[in-house]
């Protein structure tokens, strides 16, 4: 019977006491295909994150960090109506998200052996 299902191999493989009951078969499923959906969403905003980050850090113009910035937004907004995310998680790395961005901002530019600071 279990051989049937899409994720038989890896109902399988990973667990040890192999559910025998449908609808224990079938919440493995549903744990599974949510776990890959979650796993994929949290990358997007690891590297909506990331994309903020190096805009920030690169000295780019304002509006390319603020377009970034939204995008990331937007990624995260967009995992907590999907249920990836909490509202308060969402909230949380946004406003670190933000925090961090003025605070790169606001860094003064490392001066080069040999060479001055720019001003």
């Amino acid at each position: 019977m279990l051989e049937s299902f899409p994720f038989a191999s890896y109902i399988i493989r990973n667990f040890h006491n192999v559910p025998r009951i449908k609808s224990a078969i079938k919440r493995v499923e549903i744990t599974e295909r949510n776990r890959v959906r979650n796993r994929a969403w949290k990358s997007y905003i690891r590297s909506a994150r990331n994309r903020v980050e190096e805009a920030a850090k690169a000295g780019k113009p304002a509006e390319d960090v603020n377009k970034a910035l939204g995008e990331a937004y937007s990624k995260i907004d967009r995992a907590v109506t999907k249920g990836v995310l909490h509202k308060n998680t969402a909230a949380r790395r946004k406003a670190r998200l933000s925090k961090m961005t003025i605070r790169i901002a606001a860094a003064p530019v490392k001066a080069v052996k040999g060479k001055k600071a720019a001003s």
